[in-house]
């Protein structure tokens, strides 16, 4: 996500911070998988904005498993909480998964075999596998290549310490079998009072299917496709996306964008 914080170049205070497990922060491979719970990362939120002074004025931008702990935090009432921008976010892990199965039935025959064989004998770290994988990354992930050498920088930390990754999803974007597998949100959604943008790409991961709840449950909240993009908008459409994000975040800043 380090293209989006170029928004500070239009002078805005832009955070890009690096959670548990992740980058430059604290690594911990070998703790207690019990340690990695959505409430560890919404207390590392709540200390982050609390340690810069941002705790009663703050607008949220989440991308992915982002934008879920953004909606987590949001569901609480924050009364700092300005707006919120939800980019490639699944309201509901199981909506995920149904979403992903049918994106997965239209790989080629051979590439499910794969996939399957694999999951069935319990090798998701083989080559084979990986290959397989690939296959949906380049459909429903990022659809440029080579990849831009943030998102080559992400996957190669993730391949060093996939920690966090494994415990909480599982082995793949598609074989969800972590402690996340079950999560939702939408039976708490109603109680979100901010302004509400919703994006994702027209050949997302994150199927229409499961961001769908955002729009119908959260009071006034919007949705933009990009439909050259799969799960990276921000990269693949980037001037759009900024656009629409810039966009929003000025109807905040001027009190609209939404219910409040």
């Amino acid at each position: 996500m380090l293209r989006v914080a170029r928004l500070a170049e239009t002078g805005r205070a832009v955070v890009h911070y690096d959670q548990l497990g992740c980058g430059r922060s604290t690594h911990l491979p070998g703790a207690d998988p019990g340690l990695w719970t959505v409430g560890l990362f919404l207390d590392e939120l709540d200390a982050l904005l609390a340690h810069l002074g941002i705790t009663g004025e703050h607008v949220l931008l989440g991308q992915s498993w982002g934008g879920m702990l953004a909606a987590e935090h949001a569901v609480r009432g924050p009364a700092g909480l300005r707006g919120m921008v939800l980019a490639d976010t699944p309201a509901s892990m199981p909506l995920w998964s149904t979403g992903v199965a049918r994106l997965r039935r239209a790989l080629p025959r051979e590439v499910r075999e794969v996939l399957d064989r694999e999951e069935a004998a319990g090798t998701t770290d083989s080559r084979e596998y990986a290959r397989a994988a690939q296959a949906f990354y380049d459909r429903h992930l990022l659809r440029v290549t080579p990849y831009p050498p943030e998102v080559a920088a992400s996957f190669a930390g993730w391949e060093e310490d996939p920690t966090v990754y494994r415990t909480m999803i599982g082995p793949s974007e598609f074989d969800v079998t972590g402690t996340l597998r079950d999560w939702s949100v939408v039976d708490r959604l109603a109680s979100v009072r901010v302004p509400v943008l919703v994006l994702r790409g027209g050949h997302d991961e994150a199927t229409a299917e499961c961001v769908a709840p955002f729009t119908e449950l959260v009071a006034g909240a919007r949705l933009r496709v990009f439909p050259a993009s799969s799960h990276m908008p921000h990269i693949e459409e980037e001037t759009a996306f900024r656009e629409a994000v810039e966009t929003f975040l000025a109807e905040c800043d001027a009190g609209g964008g939404g219910v409040r």
